[in-house]
């Protein structure tokens, strides 16, 4: 992954974050349960607080004069948990069965990954 195509998903995904926040707090409130709304939030919030690492993994690639492959990876480990945890709490939230929420613990550790990921880069800068 570039850094130019991991800025474009991370702004892709942080403006559908807070899209899909403003939605969950206007037009979801008063339509589904509670609990089901609590799950459609933490989505949201992962989802935004993710699309944020992954500006930050962008951005370290392009002022870095050698960036570490680990950036990358961390990237596409991050992509694939958006779309696995957050995708999957959001269907649960709005519906899906219930084994749609065996798919959230995947999304899960490809965030850790994504994160162990940002680590290792971190301890080859020093």
């Amino acid at each position: 992954m570039t850094p130019k195509l991991i800025l474009m998903l991370a702004s892709l995904f942080g403006a559908t974050a807070v899209a899909a926040g403003a939605f969950g707090a206007h037009g979801l409130r008063g339509t589904i349960s509670d609990r089901a709304l609590d799950i459609f939030e933490t989505a949201t919030r992962y989802q935004l607080t993710h699309a944020l690492v992954m500006v930050a993994i962008a951005i370290l690639m392009l002022v870095l004069p050698e960036p570490p492959a680990s950036l990358p990876i961390g990237a596409i480990a991050i992509t694939v948990g958006m779309v696995l945890f957050c995708g999957s709490l959001y269907g649960l939230s709005l519906g899906a069965a219930r084994w749609f929420g065996a798919i959230a613990p995947l999304g899960g550790t490809a965030f850790i990954v994504g994160w162990l990921c940002l680590a290792i880069a971190a301890w080859k800068l020093t």
